[in-house]
């Protein structure tokens, strides 16, 4: 049930709270936040909002207007991580050039939205549920140095494989050889629980969580399926809960794809499916893997448009190093039932009609999650209207391990991007299908692309400590 601005009231008085904090999005997908005393908070404040502005966070804001931040009540929690009683809530951007505002068409939860009322307005369907799963790792210690005269990275993992001459117990975790692993070389167990015991009592249903590939402390906490636009809300709020409570453990945790060379990286797998009055939309029985046309159609919006999409799902120089044949990482363009190295994978275990779908393999957690899910509805929505039929153009499904086809026959499938610029590119020359309905701005775009090449044009002036190993001594 939606809440009022007297729920909230009720909420603060009930539990005692002294600040209210307004966490807003930045063009990267990261937290800010504004906060006020909870004596300040009133309905007027859910009405004009808080003043800030748009351009500090990465948005190439043409309107002259002043921004505001309008609360959504509905997301309201009480923040685990403050000592002091703090209610924390998200909510939408609006121009204020009339009575009644209008929302800034660049602020990430207004495009999720708008890309739901897009959805809607098709007829294809109304609803849109997701299930990303979240793979990270939890360090004990980083730290690092970009300067003229170091440049490098130190970490470690007390489990990891590299500690077994010094860590002294004896539960150190070969290479590669964590998943699933138990205790007593599960040594984050308590600190994971609790990350999901915190998203439990914030309104956010967790699957599971578990020990993933990598020995030097990589794990994955996977949600229940969700709408897209609260499961992005969700997915903001979970991040921040894993960053917080990895701090209280004396952790860190990272949800960078590639923090450890020759280690598995870390991906963001979105799972989905689309209903209409209730009722699956991806469900077909007889057809492949018991999906619909419509659902062959969506994969193949989202195989026609994966290049473009990447600069999107994958926006960091990082993520490429990642999407590398060897980790069980997509790297080919097709579809699949059960099989890992396909991009558009169809899990076998989703066997009941309400719950058939496929997931998408490439993104990761570096992706501003708004932008992200807004993109891949776009493109398997643009899938669906143009009738593209991924078996049809070559696609799949490819219903065998992609990593071992000979050198011959890997050339004539088709690839994911190999580097953010690639990415890119592709994005410039296509995104019709993002800007259809008005969903994602022509400014939007332009902006992040040009706040990307600069991320790109400076990582790549940068020595690494490879390259002296590579170059020094020529």
């Amino acid at each position: 049930m939606a809440k009022t601005v007297q729920d909230i009231l009720k909420l603060v008085k009930e539990n005692g709270i002294k600040m209210v904090d307004f966490k807003m999005v930045d063009i990267n997908g990261q937290f800010r936040h504004v906060t006020i005393p909870a004596q300040n908070f009133s309905e007027d404040t859910m009405k004009s909002g808080i003043g800030f502005d748009a351009s500090n966070y990465g948005y190439a804001v043409v309107e002259k207007s002043d921004m505001v931040f309008i609360p959504d009540p509905d997301t309201a929690v009480i923040d685990p991580f403050c000592e002091i009683p703090t209610l924390s809530m998200t909510g939408n951007a609006m121009i204020i050039d009339s009575p009644e505002n209008r929302p800034l068409a660049q602020y990430p939860r207004n495009i999720v939205q708008a890309a739901e009322k897009y959805m809607k307005d098709t007829g294809i369907a109304d609803t849109m549920l997701i299930l990303p799963e979240f793979e990270f790792y939890l360090f004990d210690q980083v730290g690092w140095e970009v300067s003229g005269k170091s440049i490098g990275v130190t970490l470690d993992a007390k489990q990891s494989y590299w500690n077994s001459a010094t860590e002294g117990k004896g539960v150190v975790v070969p290479k590669q050889k964590n998943y699933h692993i138990a205790k007593p070389f599960d040594i984050s167990y308590e600190c994971r629980s609790e990350m999901c015991m915190h998203m439990s009592n914030m309104g956010i249903e967790i699957n599971y969580h578990h020990p993933e590939v990598a020995a030097s402390g990589q794990f994955e906490i996977e949600p229940q399926l969700g709408k897209m636009s609260e499961m992005a809300d969700n997915t903001m709020m979970i991040k921040y809960i894993i960053h917080n409570t990895a701090l209280k453990y004396g952790k860190t945790a990272t949800f960078m794809p590639k923090p450890i060379y020759g280690e598995a990286g870390s991906g963001m797998h979105v799972h989905m499916l689309l209903l209409k009055d209730g009722e699956p939309v991806f469900s077909k029985d007889g057809e492949y893997a018991n999906l619909s046309k419509t659902a062959h159609y969506f994969m193949g919006g989202l195989l026609k448009h994966i290049a473009s999409l990447c600069a999107i799902t994958n926006p960091s120089t990082n993520s490429f190093k990642r999407l590398v044949p060897g980790f069980e990482a997509p790297v080919t363009v097709g579809y699949a039932t059960s099989n890992r190295s396909a991009v558009i994978r169809i899990p076998a275990y989703a066997k009941a009609p309400n719950k058939r779908r496929f997931e998408l393999r490439n993104p990761d957690a570096t992706c501003n999650p708004y932008f992200c899910y807004a993109a891949i509805l776009m493109a398997g929505l643009d899938g669906v209207k143009n009738k593209i039929d991924p078996h049809a153009n070559g696609w799949g499904p490819y219903d065998f391990n992609l990593y071992h086809l000979s050198d011959e026959e890997k050339s004539k499938l088709k690839h994911l991007p190999t580097s953010l610029d690639e990415a890119l590119n592709a994005l410039e020359s296509d995104h019709d299908y993002l800007t259809a309905g008005g969903v994602f701005p022509e400014e939007l775009i332009k902006g992040f692309v040009k706040t990307k090449r600069a991320e790109c044009a400076e990582l790549a002036k940068i020595p690494t400590p490879a390259e002296f190993e590579k170059y020094y001594n020529l």
